[in-house]
């Protein structure tokens, strides 16, 4: 007799508990669904503000917005550096990611998995440290930009090392490198950078937003990746400049 009226008192807490579940589950679902048009954004940053571009975006920013880094310097031979810059540091790497999978050595361009960011990691390091070579035995070439590639290479190999252990964002890494070489500059006091250094800030939030609504990073890979761009810019800075 006692059994049965602690029955239904059983049952009674059973489905209630089934219920908190479940409003907990739809919670979190609303919490982590996005509208079409966010998420079409969030794409949208991602390859506008993809890590192959970002040295295209600094060096345009330094030969053609900053007015003293490049004095003396033509239009002609601006395009000329910036130019090269693209191909050694954007248009190299991407092949690779693509031959790597058209011989089905990785999985996805996108290199969603550890595994398939090992090669290209080490590629993009040689790629980078070419490009560090070229322009530091070329004198002409202000030295804020051989450091910026070198502190692009430092990042790389960071980014190597740290993949080890988890998937540390390569957007990130991006931005911190972005936000290092702007803080550089601010530093070296050539040029007021109240208005660059906002914007930079804007876009890394914006990004890096943007890389938690339409990848599978933790927030932990998006901040590592932005202190190991921004601390690889200003060691190569300590030692360059």
């Amino acid at each position: 007799m006692t059994d049965n009226l602690l029955q239904p008192q059983e049952n009674g807490n059973s489905t209630s508990d089934i219920r908190h579940q479940i409003s907990k589950d739809n919670l979190n679902t609303e919490v982590i669904s996005h509208s079409p048009i966010i998420k079409f954004f969030a794409h949208l940053f991602s390859y506008i503000f993809h890590p192959l571009w970002i040295p295209v975006y600094v060096c345009y920013f330094l030969a053609f917005i900053h007015p003293d880094y490049f004095t003396g310097f033509g239009i002609k031979q601006k395009s000329w550096i910036i130019i090269r810059v693209a191909y050694s540091m954007g248009f190299f790497p991407l092949i690779t990611v693509l031959l790597l999978r058209a011989l089905k050595i990785i999985d996805s361009i996108f290199l969603k998995t550890q595994k398939d960011r090992i090669i290209p990691y080490i590629a993009c390091g040689i790629f980078y440290f070419w490009s560090y070579l070229v322009f530091k035995n070329q004198i002409e070439i202000p030295l804020i930009v051989t450091s910026f590639v070198f502190g692009v290479f430092l990042a790389s190999s960071g980014a190597l090392i740290a993949n080890i252990f988890y998937k540390i964002s390569m957007h990130a890494i991006g931005m911190g490198g972005v936000l290092g070489i702007f803080v550089i500059i601010l530093y070296n006091n050539t040029m007021l950078m109240t208005g660059p250094l906002s914007i930079a800030l804007l876009i890394t939030g914006m990004v890096c937003t943007s890389r938690m609504i339409v990848s599978d990073h933790q927030l932990k890979e998006i901040n590592a990746g932005i202190i190991l761009g921004i601390i690889s810019q200003l060691i190569a800075a300590l030692m360059i400049l």
